[in-house]
């Protein structure tokens, strides 16, 4: 047990928690980063970034993460890679801290904490999958897109999520197949007659994706795909794999903490990182199912650290 109270515990790292970190630490608020069995987030699955600012040549997602956490360490936060199991809710106006505990049994007291803990792409599930993804397999067409220009590539889902990253990728490859497992789209309907009109986009219905190929290449070449009625495989040619199934927000250990959304995104007030408790701010994709970029989860990190730092400022907590 530490018995010190931290001003800030920042949990999760990524861009949203080491930006936080970053503003949090040239405060002089010491924070800590309470990083994660997996830090850095999903920009760790990722090779090459081309559209975070300041990198006119692409930075790699690792790289990038590590360049991050560096800057953080560098104005003096404290970095521990471990998880948060549960946090116990104080009331910082009253004198009563927070306290945060970890998988391995520490517990931290703090002020404020700021919850970064991201969100996960829902994956297929599939060995080829995990194998080949920064390798023509993505959960980001934003992020990628650009890297199939006059390629043929599969979308696997049928939301509109699906319908989204395929309408964006028809921008740079030459044909998108969307592979879904019903025999009518998710999709609102606005979306399906977007997708509907546009001469690049096909559909593979009622059918699921058995196999991610490579060849041995360790580049996608192609799927492998199950009809769900007839039991009929196909296999499609295309480079490239973007798996639209839905992200699931890092905030199981929270239940029941603060307020969420039926999906498990934490609502936070208009206009700010507050959360529903005084005190626990939340920074970058575990609150923002609608953008889920690198730049907007870094601005939200700052954001998260600036209003922390006058919370402790206005309860008279740090001068």
């Amino acid at each position: 047990m530490h018995d010190e109270v931290k001003n800030v515990v920042i949990v999760g790292s990524g861009p949203a928690g080491y930006t936080a970190g970053i503003y949090a630490a040239r405060a002089l608020l010491k924070p800590l980063i309470i990083a994660g069995i997996q830090p850095g987030g999903q920009l760790m699955l990722t090779t090459e970034v081309e559209n975070f600012p300041g990198f006119p040549n692409g930075v790699m997602g690792p790289d990038l993460m590590e360049l991050m956490k560096k800057q953080a360490e560098k104005f003096g936060a404290e970095i521990i890679y471990e998880s948060v199991v549960d946090i116990e809710v104080g009331v910082p106006a009253e004198k009563i801290p927070f306290k945060v505990k970890t998988d391995s049994g520490k517990e931290f007291l703090s002020w404020t904490v700021i919850i970064a803990t991201g969100a996960s792409s829902k994956l297929l599930g599939l060995e080829s999958e995990r194998k080949l993804l920064g390798r023509g397999v993505s959960t980001c067409a934003t992020c990628d897109g650009a890297f199939f220009k006059n390629k043929r590539v599969a979308v696997i889902g049928g939301g509109d999520s699906a319908i989204e990253e395929a309408l964006f990728l028809t921008k740079f490859a030459s044909e998108v197949i969307i592979v879904h497992r019903r025999n009518k789209l998710r999709a609102s309907k606005i979306m399906q007659e977007r997708a509907f009109k546009n001469p690049k986009i096909s559909f593979v219905w009622n059918s699921v994706v058995e196999d991610i190929v490579d060849a041995q290449k360790g580049r996608v070449e192609g799927l492998i795909t199950k009809d769900v009625e007839s039991g009929e495989k196909k296999e499609l040619r295309v480079d490239g794999v973007f798996i639209a199934i839905g992200h699931k927000p890092n905030t199981d250990f929270l239940k029941g903490k603060v307020q969420m959304n039926e999906a498990g995104y934490i609502i936070c007030k208009d206009k700010s990182t507050e959360t529903s408790v005084q005190g626990i701010f939340a920074a970058g994709d575990v609150q923002d199912p609608k953008y889920r970029q690198a730049i907007t989860a870094a601005g939200s990190g700052c954001m998260a650290a600036l209003d922390a730092q006058r919370f402790l400022e206005n309860l008279g907590l740090i001068d």
